[in-house]
């Protein structure tokens, strides 16, 4: 299903001081408009250091935590590229499923103003094929507004 991204940007809540804060500020703003879209799960996963990532604020079901780099996230935080999964089976033994529905996903890397990766917004669908490059680019607009990536 096609998302209308611009149409969301005027409910991002300005940045704040406080990262935390904005990650929550960005899933509760978002969450009611992409739900219906086919987004089954949307939420942040942070660095904290070491080889893995931490669960930050989602919406609306629990996710793995830690998880390691291996995976869809690690690959998008490693390669500071943003990375849509058309069919997550294609993924093989590197797919961290943390819900077994979930048939596609897309994860955004969030840079800081030096450019480190600090973590990745990562949306997942229960239907195959269902981001594009167009979620990625409409993604980043919307980080940008909410000041978790440049």
């Amino acid at each position: 299903m096609q998302r209308t991204y611009p149409d969301l940007i005027e409910i991002i809540p300005s940045a704040t001081p406080d990262r935390r804060a904005n990650m929550q500020a960005f899933v509760d703003a978002v969450w009611p408009h992409l739900h219906p879209t086919g987004v089954s799960w949307l939420g942040f996963y942070v660095h904290e250091g070491g080889d893995e990532l931490i669960l930050g604020p989602r919406r609306d079901k629990p996710a793995c935590s830690p998880i390691g780099l291996h995976g869809a996230c690690g690959k998008a935080f490693t390669t500071r590229e943003p990375l849509v999964v058309r069919d997550v089976a294609e993924l093989g033994p590197n797919y961290i499923a943390c819900d077994p529905r979930d048939k596609s996903e897309v994860v955004i890397p969030l840079l800081d103003a030096d450019g480190n990766c600090w973590g990745v917004l990562d949306l997942d669908s229960y239907d195959v094929g269902s981001f594009s490059d167009a979620d990625v680019t409409g993604l980043q607009v919307l980080l940008r507004r909410a000041g978790l990536t440049t």
